[in-house]
């Protein structure tokens, strides 16, 4: 009897034990999105802000490059382009004043023009009272004299007028094709400063992201060529865990849907997460020799991505399990 009732004991756990739900539907291991950050520009590392485990903000200047060099020859450029500039500011004043000269001959002319309208009504006027006799002909005479005098003014006036206006289209053209040199070598400068901003720019180490530095690869005052890396960092706020399905599976899941993370620390020791599928590998693959799948017997699986928040608690690297809602 005892036999009995031992025997139908043993076939009831091993029945319990089959029909347990599986607590996880797929693992996989925590991962982030690393960045490793190299210097952009070659010489003396003044000044390195980085250290192993602490946190850095995107935008963040941590550290800067030697740029003395490249600030003297800036210096240098914007002294030529203000040179440039004052020797454009001269052709202009003197342009200005050639044509301030040509408008002062052309008021002159205008001027003896009315002197000589003025002296003509004169004429006829004293010429009408030389006829009466009521003035001597030597005032006419006098009058006709300075008419003549006007006249030879006036011509002569507008001989220099047309003789400027020939010097003036030379000189303008001069001045104009003088003017057109400093601009291209004044944009040529320009363009020289704003490759030499660039390479200015390119000695501040900047963060390209907010999250933990991993590794640090130099220290302060070493020197460094373009493309040496600095340190690595990663994202550890968004983090996400790559898990792997059986094709089974596929047909319940998609992007998008909310999942629970397991973040295991061993020991049966799990906190929860919410998660997100993120995406969804198009291709299968051979099962990892470190991950369990719901069929063990598979050899073709499925990566997928799920994110999680991290609350500081879990580490790149990390094993994991994803429970898919149903």
């Amino acid at each position: 009897m005892k036999k009995i009732f031992a025997l139908a004991s043993l076939t009831l756990m091993v029945a319990a034990c089959g029909n347990k739900e599986k607590e996880y539907d797929a693992t996989g291991i925590f991962e982030a999105t690393e960045v490793t950050v190299s210097a952009k520009s070659t010489g003396e590392l003044k000044f390195f802000d980085v250290v192993e485990g602490g946190e850095v903000e995107n935008g963040h200047v941590v550290g800067r490059i030697d740029a003395y060099q490249l600030q003297l020859k800036k210096e240098q450029l914007e002294t030529s382009r203000g040179q440039l500039a004052a020797n454009k500011k001269q052709l202009s004043s003197s342009r200005k004043a050639t044509d301030s000269r040509q408008l002062d001959l052309e008021k002159q002319l205008s001027s003896i023009s009315q002197q000589i309208a003025n002296a003509q009504r004169e004429r006829q006027r004293f010429s009408e009272l030389v006829r009466d006799g009521a003035v001597p002909r030597k005032q006419l005479d006098d009058i006709n004299y300075q008419i003549k005098v006007l006249e030879k003014q006036l011509e002569a006036t507008r001989e220099q007028i047309r003789s400027n206006n020939v010097s003036l289209s030379e000189q303008s053209a001069s001045i104009g094709a003088q003017m057109e040199g400093i601009d291209a070598q004044a944009a040529g400068l320009e363009a020289q400063i704003r490759q030499i901003d660039d390479q200015i720019a390119n000695t501040e180490v900047v963060a390209p992201l907010t999250g933990t530095v991993l590794e640090k690869y130099v220290e302060l005052g070493e020197f460094v060529t373009t493309g040496k890396p600095l340190f690595k960092m990663a994202d550890t706020k968004n983090m996400f865990i790559r898990a792997y399905v059986t094709s089974a599976q596929l047909q319940e899941v998609k992007v998008g849907q909310q999942v629970k993370v397991f973040a295991d620390y061993g020991n049966g020791q799990k906190k929860e997460y919410d998660g997100m599928v993120s995406w969804i590998s198009s291709r299968s693959e051979f099962t990892p020799k470190t991950i369990l799948t719901d069929d063990e017997r598979a050899d073709l699986v499925y990566a997928v991505k799920v994110a999680v928040k991290n609350d500081g608690f879990v580490k790149i690297g990390m094993y994991g399990e994803v429970k898919f809602n149903k």
